[in-house]
């Protein structure tokens, strides 16, 4: 069980205690709980299993929620969620993915309307029902309605992070069989995609019946849904649903490339194989009744005239003609990360010091970063006005005369407001070392007023990245109304920088759109906005949507070294 699992479950069981109206201390200490395993460097299973270690250690984590944690662990489950989950509707839960309806205000809506159901929420809001509601209204009403169509629209996918933790998980356990020499991640998470519908595991086994057994076994396994000689597929406890597969040796190659998808890239790579009088299917690669290839991905690719086509390009989106033309880019790696330019501390709402998050960054190999804390708008993550922030730029300076192996900027995240100003005059940002500016209110205005904001901000002198372009959630907040190609023409013109946030709710800019920056030479940075030490762990998601643009070390800023980075800052 990985902490982001386990943390999910603390999280899911907050909001659910507040829905049925428990005391607020309770609901704030399970929310504590999760943000503590969030932030934790080290794996809670692990602590579990250590003899003479106990999880009272951790900050907030008292021997009630040690116990908890123990038990989610060892069980994958929690009695006091599930009977939560038993007595509050599946449907309210759902509407807690509505941007804008926190726990309160579905509470409300359950026990005051009794809806139970999106079907019913969204009745409730055209009749009118919702808008008499106290603290709701009109406007409400309206905003509802809008979240509900971007939650059907997302449907029952779960985020990336979360869908491959588990798929991870599955996939250690399955590795540990006696007689399974080969298992692995396929599907659209294998792709990296942003979020996943189900997920699919491959292994190769002796006898297909000891991994099955030892998957309807597994901590994160609900229910067994149906079970073959070959195939399996399950219910996590999370709602998603997984099949492994046990295939022969020979096949496992050609299975691999047909479960991994995407389907439209199959599509292209069968109808190659058909132009060579050969059958492409799951089971290997075939001449009449003859086996010809299977045994690796790279072999059915070759068979087909072509070079092996890395699982995050396969969506039919010009690879096939790279390949082809033996033009295929070197994507990017995790290790080539050099720097991080979004994080955040308790300055304003992060929860480690200055120090704390450079010696993390350092620990994870990073040559530089940048602090870069809220502006004032954010008055939620008590944000920083003028006087706050150049105070703020001298403790960093204090800071790096403490450390040494790693340099760090004084910077800001500095909101574009509804307006089309800048939240800090330009007189505070001239003395910045590192600007990032970045939509998060007003997300709804028209386009026009969304582009003369976003256009404001590339054309200021002061302003170096726009973070997070499209102020999406990934599920539960839609996107601006951006026009991109006048954006991204805007940043090319302007040499201003365009971040990938890594943070899995987010991934933005998407992987479209940073395709489209490459094609203009747009310096990309890929940031964890971190919020915490542990927060640097989402890079690789960051770096995965990346690898999904097409991007190589060579399109993105912060993997020069410092005296390349620091060269180009300079030179703007």
């Amino acid at each position: 069980m990985h902490n982001p699992l386990i943390a999910s479950l603390f999280e899911e069981l907050a909001a659910l205690l507040e829905i049925q109206g428990a005391n607020a201390f309770r609901v704030r200490a399970y929310r504590n709980a999760a943000r503590t395993l969030e932030s934790l460097s080290e794996s809670a299973a692990d602590i579990v299993a250590t003899a003479g270690r106990s999880l009272t250690e951790l900050d907030g984590i008292g021997q009630d929620l040690a116990d908890k944690i123990k038990m989610i662990v060892e069980t994958g489950a929690l009695p006091q969620l599930e009977e939560l989950r038993a007595q509050v509707p599946a449907g309210v839960v759902q509407m807690l993915r509505i941007s804008g309806l926190g726990p309160k205000k579905v509470a409300t809506l359950f026990h005051e309307l009794g809806l139970t159901t999106l079907v019913d929420l969204k009745a409730a809001c055209e009749s009118g029902r919702v808008a008499e509601l106290k603290g709701f209204g009109k406007k409400t009403a309206q905003s509802i309605l809008d979240g509900i169509a971007h939650v059907e629209e997302a449907g029952s996918r779960v985020l990336i992070s979360i869908a491959r933790s588990a798929a991870e998980a599955i996939v250690s356990d399955l590795a540990q069989v006696a007689g399974v020499s080969q298992v692995s991640i396929a599907g659209s998470c294998r792709r990296r995609q942003e979020t996943c519908g189900d997920l699919d595991i491959l292994a190769i086994a002796e006898d297909s019946s000891l991994p099955m057994d030892r998957l309807e076994r597994h901590p994160l396994v609900e229910k067994v849904l149906a079970r073959g000689e070959t195939k399996q597929r399950v219910r996590l406890r999370g709602g998603i649903e997984l099949d492994l597969r046990v295939v022969p040796v020979e096949s496992y190659g050609a299975a691999m490339q047909y479960f991994t998808g995407s389907k439209e890239h199959n599509i292209v790579i069968r109808r190659r194989a058909q132009e060579r009088g050969l059958k492409l299917n799951e089971y290997g690669l075939f001449r009449g009744d003859e086996y010809v290839a299977g045994r690796t991905e790279a072999e059915v690719y070759a068979a087909v005239g072509l070079p092996f086509i890395p699982p995050e390009l396969r969506e039919n989106r010009g690879e096939i003609e790279l390949a082809e033309a033996g033009s295929l880019p070197q994507l990017i790696e995790l290790a080539d990360i050099q720097g991080d330019l979004h994080m955040h501390t308790t300055a304003t709402d992060g929860a480690a010091t200055i120090l704390e998050m450079a010696e993390a960054a350092k620990a994870r190999g990073l040559k530089y970063i940048a602090i870069t804390d809220h502006s004032k708008r954010v008055t939620m993550a008590n944000g920083l006005d003028a006087t706050r922030l150049r105070q703020h730029w001298r403790d960093i300076d204090k800071v790096r005369g403490q450390i040494s192996g790693i340099e760090i900027l004084c910077g800001i995240e500095c909101d574009i407001l509804e307006d089309a100003t800048m939240d800090l005059d330009d007189e505070v940002l001239s003395e910045a070392d590192w600007v990032i500016a970045v939509l998060h209110y007003g997300l709804k205005q028209p386009r026009e007023q969304i582009m003369q904001r976003l256009l404001n901000a590339i054309r200021n002198p002061h302003v170096d990245a726009i973070g997070h372009p499209s102020g999406r959630l990934i599920g539960s907040r839609p996107s601006a109304d951006i026009d991109y190609t006048t954006f991204l023409n805007a940043a090319a013109e302007h040499g201003v920088m365009l971040e990938i946030n890594s943070c899995p709710s987010r991934l933005d800019l998407d992987d479209i759109q940073a395709a489209a920056a490459k094609s203009r030479g747009i310096p990309i940075v890929i940031d964890t906005d971190s919020h915490s030490v542990n927060g640097f762990d989402v890079l690789t998601y960051g770096v995965d949507q990346a690898r999904r643009a097409g991007l190589t070390k060579h399109d993105v800023a912060n993997a020069l070294s410092w005296a390349e980075f620091s060269r180009r800052l300079k030179s703007r």
